[in-house]
């Protein structure tokens, strides 16, 4: 009993194993040829409906690729390697991986991908909720889920997104903490005879990020028109192993001619007192690629700032003589140097002209804020500083958001909790209108 149709249609028929088969056409082959599903049941009832579900994937653009689906840790794996590698930036790219690595994978890395369940999300975030960590660490974890469902499911590997199911872990805004006006004067003080000590006035008075302090360059800051061109920023990278076998790469010889990892960070029982840390490591020795003899794509780099952070910025008036005075300074550093001179053109750098690590940076930060009597601060906060600074003076809050590189009016709005001079004008007209005779 057959009921066959022509080409390009859907045909269900009994074979003659006793089957009841069914073939759906669902597209073109990258060869050419027709692609055609294949299903089969024990009853006509049931090749029916499997082969109308065919016809409603294909129809609704649901239809995921032939052959058995990814697991979990399959797909992550992919997409970092291809398109999240390609679309973010070093160290969002680093953090992704991180996370990946430490919850995503050990968690729910063995579930298919076409049979993940909201379930598992939930539960997932529960355990990193047990283990501690912040609920801003489980957003990420759940925006780096939810991003990489989101390719499969355009790419046809599942059905729906089961990430957009799931409630998304809520995070409470953090306080900003920012300096007041005379702690901002007491650390600009401190810092002026430092070296580099200018570095902190062109962070607090332009609200820079670390990195776009640290990677701003001469070329693109105009003295005489009284601007300064945010358009780069340094970053430190993560070393990457440049060799064929990150495995063997940590390997050396020791006293008797066995072979040891030369890193003292892998621990004893990965190598299980072997010859050779066995493949795979589950320890995570081929991470050490700081030490690789032909590592790669690592430490400091120039890149463009974050989003739509490339910005230009007016210099105050006052800020334009120091920097003026910043450039002599540093022109005489650089002909004591000579030949030892490094030409990275940069505004804030080392006594040879090399780049200053962030890592450098932030302790010369928590120096600068004991020398002036002031409070601990996060490095970040003198960014906070600077815009609740311009909104205090009154400075409408679309200006500072252009002022400090913001691309959503929210991040800028968190600075108007103080009190600006407009709003407390405002005040005292109401309270003129309300009880003054």
């Amino acid at each position: 009993m057959s009921s066959r149709r022509p080409n390009g249609t859907s045909s269900v028929y009994l074979g003659k194993d006793g089957y009841w088969h069914g073939r759906v056409t669902v597209g073109v082959k990258d060869n050419g040829r027709p692609d055609r599903r294949h299903v089969q049941a024990t009853t006509e009832a049931e090749v029916l409906r499997k082969v109308r579900k065919l016809e409603k994937e294909r129809d609704t653009g649901a239809l995921r690729e032939p052959g058995r689906a990814p697991t979990v840790a399959e797909w992550v794996t992919t997409y970092l390697d291809t398109t999240a590698s390609r679309t973010l930036a070093p160290r969002s790219l680093d953090d992704y991986r991180s996370k990946a690595k430490n919850w995503i994978l050990p968690e729910i890395g063995q579930h298919r991908l076409d049979r993940l369940r909201p379930e598992h999300l939930d539960k997932l975030y529960a355990t990193m909720q047990a283990a501690g960590k912040a609920p801003s660490h489980q957003l990420k974890v759940h925006r780096i889920i939810s991003r990489a469902l989101e390719i499969a499911y355009r790419r046809g590997h599942v059905p729906r997104n089961v990430a957009k199911l799931v409630d998304a872990p809520s995070v409470r805004e953090d306080e900003i903490e920012p300096l007041t006006q005379e702690e901002t004067r007491r650390v600009l003080n401190a810092a002026m005879p430092r070296t580099n000590g200018v570095r902190w006035s062109v962070g607090l008075a332009l609200g820079l990020r670390q990195g776009e302090a640290l990677g701003l360059r001469w070329k693109y800051v105009d003295l005489d028109g009284g601007q300064v061109k945010v358009w780069w920023q340094i970053q430190r990278t993560k070393w990457r192993h440049g060799c064929a076998n990150p495995h063997e790469c940590g390997m050396r010889l020791d006293t008797k001619g066995r072979t040891r990892h030369r890193f003292v960070q892998c621990p004893p029982d990965c190598r299980q007192h072997t010859r050779a840390c066995p493949p795979p490591c589950t320890k995570d020795c081929t991470g050490h690629a700081s030490t690789c003899p032909q590592r790669k794509d690592g430490g400091l780099i120039f890149r463009e700032p974050k989003g739509k952070s490339r910005r230009t910025i007016a210099l105050p008036p006052q800020l334009v003589t120091i920097l003026r005075q910043h450039q002599q300074t540093q022109q005489e550093q650089r002909d004591v140097a000579g030949e030892d001179w490094h030409d990275y053109d940069l505004v804030f750098c080392k006594h040879d002209g090399r780049p200053i690590s962030p890592r450098d940076d932030w302790g010369e930060w928590k120096t600068v804020l004991a020398e002036a009597g002031v409070r601990d601060a996060r490095l970040h906060d003198g960014r906070h500083t600077a815009g609740t600074l311009l909104i205090e003076q009154g400075i409408h809050v679309r200006t500072v958001m252009e002022v400090l590189g913001h691309s959503d009016l929210r991040l800028t709005q968190r600075y108007t909790h103080v009190a600006s001079a407009s709003s407390r004008d405002a005040a005292a007209r109401m309270g003129r209108a309300l009880w003054d005779s």
